[in-house]
């Protein structure tokens, strides 16, 4: 199929730039041809091929929901051994299962901040298969530690191999999917990301207490976890790279190559010709760190770090800890491990809801109204002391928290144009990490000295704060073309 024709009297790059340098010349035909290669993109009706995609990318997703939230089930587990005991001798002591989950927090930091920018220099596709690779591979090291050291230095390279994961595949899904399902794109891939969080509890329920040929559960359950490593290189097989990002680096043939094969799947399942593009929307060339900060990406730069600064403690302070909460409350560690399995159970439903109506209503609306349900639900598990109640309260916490995760991750890769896409959602993305180091800290210090209704007043407050920054300040996105709202 050949490259299509622009329209009548459409203004090519060439033309634009008539008379001017070479050099000029061909970046405005780079930004002309990635706006079309977008338009063409934007069109593809929502096939099979198209969640296909998003399926591939889900299976990475669901590997590093794994690996990301098993710290609070195999804690009781490293405290049994003696690695790691309950409590944090310090603010910043080293023994302690929060040292275990900073560390974690600390990994994802480096990997967010500082590692983002990769995505953007070498593709989506090879940085998404090499740092599932990494953290698989530090994974199986850090099942073999028999010291605090040990223990957390490999959880902080893990986390590296994760930081890095979660910035592709979230720039990977927006960038491969048309504009009118990203949220339910990613709805769907955060639901079967988050069906590894009743696995892992499940798993972790199950094998945390015993020795299992002759190896500690927790332990087994870390070595599950690698076999993420086993499929990567099969989805890799199944995944394109990213169109967009390959215009807008020039290479618009491979570009080309793949829209043809894209469009090509789609005309077939649609069962008859495509839709015609859109006149190409005008694309934004950026690709220093300097552009996050020019308007109006310097607002919305500044409105995602409070965001991911405060949803950390809502969202990790909670799935973290919730073993440990309801110990401090009462209950045996086999019992809360049952308790946390049960309200495990409901992370994946989160995103399957909104699969109804994630392209129903604005992203930001959706953020806004979670967080406050998250504050309601909180203060009542705090003073619960019923286990049906208990249970009740620790599903509904976990449904909004996950709605808000499908949410946000959608938000935060729109709100960017693909030349810094990648490197600006790591920047943002990466204060949620450095949050998490000290929430890890405060909220065992808190859970010791004020108990679970003092962390969750905390949580409340943390909660407050994205309502205002998402309500006030953010923009709208919900079936609109990247490129505008990049404009």
């Amino acid at each position: 199929m050949s490259n299509p024709l622009p329209e009548a009297g459409a203004v090519t790059g060439a033309h634009l730039f008539a008379g001017q340098s070479t050099a000029s010349a061909a970046a405005a035909e780079t930004v002309h041809n990635a706006g079309t290669i977008s338009a063409r993109l934007d069109r593809i009706p929502a096939t099979r091929s198209i969640w296909k995609l998003v399926a591939l990318l889900a299976l990475g997703y669901f590997f590093e929901i794994y690996d990301l939230l098993y710290s609070g089930y195999v804690a009781p587990g490293l405290v049994k051994s003696g690695i790691l005991t309950p409590a944090t001798g310090g603010l910043f002591g080293t023994t302690g299962v929060a040292s275990f989950i900073a560390a974690l927090f600390s990994g994802l930091f480096i990997g967010t901040m500082c590692c983002g920018f990769l995505a953007d220099r070498f593709g989506r596709r090879g940085i998404f298969t090499w740092s599932l690779i990494w953290y698989a591979a530090a994974n199986l090291i850090m099942a073999m530690q028999t010291t605090a050291f040990g223990l957390n230095f490999w959880r902080f390279v893990v986390g590296i191999g994760i930081g890095v994961e979660m910035v592709t595949i979230g720039t990977y899904l927006t960038e491969i999917v048309p504009k009118q399902i990203r949220g339910r794109a990613f709805a769907l891939a955060q639901a079967v990301g988050f069906c590894a969080v009743p696995v892992v509890a499940f798993i972790s329920s199950a094998l945390v207490p015993r020795t299992v040929f002759g190896m500690e559960g927790w332990r087994m359950v870390v070595i599950i976890g690698c076999h993420g490593a086993l499929f990567v290189w099969w989805i890799r097989r199944h995944l394109p790279e990213s169109p967009r990002w390959l215009a807008l680096k020039g290479r618009y043939a491979e570009a080309d190559r793949i829209m043809c094969d894209l469009e090509a799947k789609a005309r077939k399942e649609y069962g008859r010709e495509l839709p015609a593009p859109a006149a190409p929307e005008p694309v934004v060339a950026k690709s220093s760190f300097r552009d996050l900060w020019v308007r109006p990406y310097g607002k919305r730069t500044t409105m995602m770090t409070v965001f991911n600064v405060c949803q950390t403690v809502g969202y990790y302070g909670f799935a973290n800890w919730v073993p440990s909460m309801l110990v401090k409350q009462g209950i045996t560690v086999t019992t809360s491990l049952m308790y946390s399995s049960l309200i495990a159970i409901a992370a994946p439903l989160g995103p399957l809801l909104g699969l109804l109506i994630a392209d129903r209503f604005e992203r930001k609306h959706v953020i806004v109204t979670m967080a406050a349900v998250n504050i309601v639900c909180g203060l009542v598990f705090s003073q619960a002391r019923d286990a049906l109640l208990l249970i009740s309260m620790g599903i509904c916490l976990t449904l909004a928290g996950n709605i808000i995760s499908y949410s946000y991750h959608a938000y935060q890769t729109e709100l960017f144009p693909t030349g810094i896409r990648a490197r600006a959602v790591g920047f943002v993305y990466s204060w949620s990490r450095f949050s998490a180091i000290f929430t890890a800290f405060i909220i065992s210090s808190t859970l010791h000295s004020f108990g679970v209704t003092g962390v969750f007043l905390m949580i409340s407050a943390a909660m407050a704060l994205v309502m205002l920054a998402i309500g006030v300040f953010g923009p709208r996105t919900r079936n609109v073309a990247l490129e505008s709202i990049s404009r």
